[in-house]
């Protein structure tokens, strides 16, 4: 009894937290049809911020995907002085909120400051623009490249890439042809997890993106703005689209770090 009051419990709360939310949004998503979702999703400002949002949500998976797998490298197989601080480091932005993470871009990158007047005086501009919100998304997202390639790389077998090494291989090499092949899983799935998280962030992005129509107005930011202005069915209809996006990314992430750690044990 005590293990099914348990599992019951478990369950209960998975259910209320997460499974009714999920439903509740759906459901009002196609509440008037699937041709008012499909409407919604297809009006020219809805149809911009989907596709902005794609866009930069992949090219923030790339750009992490290079330099997370780096990090994550050094972090496992270099031993130097900090190490454990640059690991903490690379925790920040899970530790403070994503708004925090807007307020320190725009004080950073805003028109007063010098970084941002420096970058102003040669023609580019990252508050209000599409540059703002892409160094957000790369903030917030990094750690999950890093966090998912790094477990993987622990359960690597070293013996491979030292016989590599006596054998003349530089370290590129020796990760370009012994380690990057058991480690594609983690790559792709920490890429996978950061597209899908970068999909969803609306902290750091509101404060960034000056949220203009067709140049810097996201999906997230998009719904916010449908529900203030009284369209709870459209703003339902575009977070639709954005759990269905993320929660298939995150079906096809844990069936590849499930094959990571096949291929590594």
């Amino acid at each position: 009894m005590a293990r099914w009051g348990l599992r019951g419990t478990a369950l209960l709360y998975l259910g209320l937290m997460i499974v009714l939310p999920t439903v509740v949004v759906v459901a009002r998503g196609f509440g008037s049809g699937v041709s008012a979702f499909r409407d919604a999703l297809t009006t020219p400002g809805a149809q911009e911020a989907i596709v902005l949002t794609v866009v930069l949500a992949a090219v923030t998976a790339l750009i992490n995907v290079v330099f997370g797998t780096e990090l994550a490298y050094v972090l496992v197989r270099y031993r130097f002085p900090g190490r454990r601080l640059l690991s903490t480091i690379v925790d920040i932005p899970f530790a403070i909120p994503t708004l925090v993470t807007g307020v320190m871009l725009r004080a950073l990158y805003g028109p007063i400051s010098p970084v941002g007047a420096f970058l102003g005086r040669h023609g580019i501009q990252v508050i209000f623009a599409q540059l703002g919100i892409l160094l957000a998304l790369l903030f917030v997202t990094l750690p999950l490249v890093v966090r998912a390639v790094q477990p993987v790389l622990l359960e690597l077998d070293e013996t491979e890439e030292e016989a590599a090494r006596v054998l003349g291989a530089s370290r590129w090499l020796t990760f370009r042809r012994v380690v990057f092949p058991k480690l594609r899983p983690g790559i792709v799935a920490g890429g996978l997890l950061a597209f899908a998280r970068a999909l969803g962030e609306f902290g750091a992005v509101v404060i960034v993106s000056g949220n203009i129509i067709g140049k810097t107005l996201t999906a997230p930011v998009l719904i916010t703005q449908l529900i203030n202005g009284g369209k709870p069915e459209d703003a339902a209809a575009v977070a639709t689209l954005l759990f269905g996006l993320s929660f298939v990314l995150v079906l096809v992430t844990e069936r590849l770090l499930a094959t990571g750690r096949k291929e590594t044990s």
